[in-house]
């Protein structure tokens, strides 16, 4: 390699290296500055804010606030990977919320009609879930490729649908039983051949991790695949950046968009299942509800990457396990709600900020490098 490659592929990876310190430094001084604002709010309130947040981390890092925390960590996991998929295409699919509720009372309702080997009966349950979710999902995906629906908009109402048809669902005379010993009403419960057992896997607790945490594994190494080793993958980050690049390059756009939209309602068919196969059994009316919603926030502070993902949905649900002991020291848990909201406002920004330096920066060596004429212009020149 001569001394003026060399050179060049120094300056290279050190580009590779800031870009990554950049990268790892925005999410963290967004999580300081979210703790700063929650500082502030706290003092003009009248609580110790330094008390605050470390009765908040020694409630947290406790054996059983765990477990806690990884079980909602997996159902923000998937609920997050559903809105990614849309957010890598350019869609905003706002109706996961409606898309997992539904598929969860439908999934409910068979698994609780039927009696089959375990495997199998677990398989058909998980199976029913994702295909109410892509369909349901899909309406949203046909109106935009059909009419030009926005799917803001059609989710939206297609969250309201959802909630109306799983209240007509759920009813003595369709879905519904009463439950024994309470006023609760819902789907038959699901035998012991369909449910999914917990994990014993934190020391100094008998609480258990939902065995579906391991779906939530896989479905994050198969978005990863899928979105970055195979064509359908890039075709979708395609279109995402630009629909005019992407059917000048032959990728029949609307089929790509009916196609994400099937494919983040599918993984929203998820997103219900831990609670229901893992603890619940049943689909009730106190049935999780709003984890569509979470997982937007996730998603935006994970970045659509699975790996950011993850940290982001142990972080929101390490913060919401926490919360449960502010009130027993007269603290408003509504203060976690405004850090994590600050969270994501603060992380949207820092990344905004970041990729604005990095077009200047790239802007900057491009004019210094043409006026130098470095073995850059010379690679470009001869390309």
């Amino acid at each position: 390699m001569s001394p003026a490659e060399s050179s060049f592929a120094d300056r290279l990876l050190g580009r590779v290296r800031l870009g990554g310190l950049l990268s790892l430094a925005a999410p963290v001084l967004a999580i300081v500055f979210a703790g700063l604002i929650t500082s502030i709010v706290l003092l003009v309130t009248g609580d110790p804010p330094l008390e605050t947040l470390s009765t908040m981390v020694d409630y947290g890092v406790q054996p059983r606030s765990i477990v806690l925390t990884l079980n909602s960590a997996t159902t923000y996991y998937l609920s997050a990977l559903a809105v990614a998929i849309g957010f890598r295409m350019n869609l905003f699919n706002i109706g996961v919320d409606g898309q997992y509720r539904l598929a969860a009372l439908v999934a409910a309702a068979v698994g609780g009609a039927v009696a089959l080997p375990a495997p199998l009966h677990i398989a058909l349950v998980i199976f029913v879930a994702m295909v109410v979710g892509a369909g349901w999902a899909s309406i949203a995906g046909l109106l935009r490729v059909k009419r030009g629906v926005s799917e803001v908009i059609s989710t939206i109402m297609l969250n309201a649908i959802a909630t109306a048809l799983g209240a007509w669902l759920l009813h003595k005379d369709r879905f519904a039983v009463e439950v024994s010993g309470s006023n609760n009403i819902g789907t038959k419960p699901i035998a012991e051949s369909g449910r999914v057992p917990g994990m014993a896997i934190i020391p100094g607790t008998e609480a258990k991790v939902f065995g579906l945490v391991i779906l939530a594994i896989v479905m994050g190494i198969l978005y990863y695949v899928l979105l970055n080793r195979t064509r359908f993958g890039f075709d979708l980050r395609a279109t995402g950046r630009s629909e005019s690049a992407a059917v000048a390059s032959g990728v029949n756009v609307k089929k790509m968009i009916l196609l994400a939209m099937i494919l983040s309602g599918a993984m929203a068919g998820l997103v219900g299942m831990p609670q229901l196969l893992g603890a619940s059994y049943s689909y009730s009316l106190d049935f999780p509800t709003g984890l569509g919603f979470t997982g937007i926030a996730i998603a935006l502070l994970g970045r659509n990457n699975p790996v950011g993902i993850a940290f982001g949905a142990l972080l929101w649900a390490f913060l919401d396990t926490s919360s449960g002991i502010l009130q027993l020291h007269e603290i408003s848990p509504e203060i976690v709600i405004i850090m994590q909201g600050t969270i994501v406002l603060s992380v949207i920004i820092a990344y905004e900020l970041v990729h604005r330096y990095r077009v200047a920066a790239g802007q900057r060596r491009a004019s210094k490098e043409l006026a130098s004429g470095t073995p850059a212009q010379a690679e470009g020149a001869s390309a």
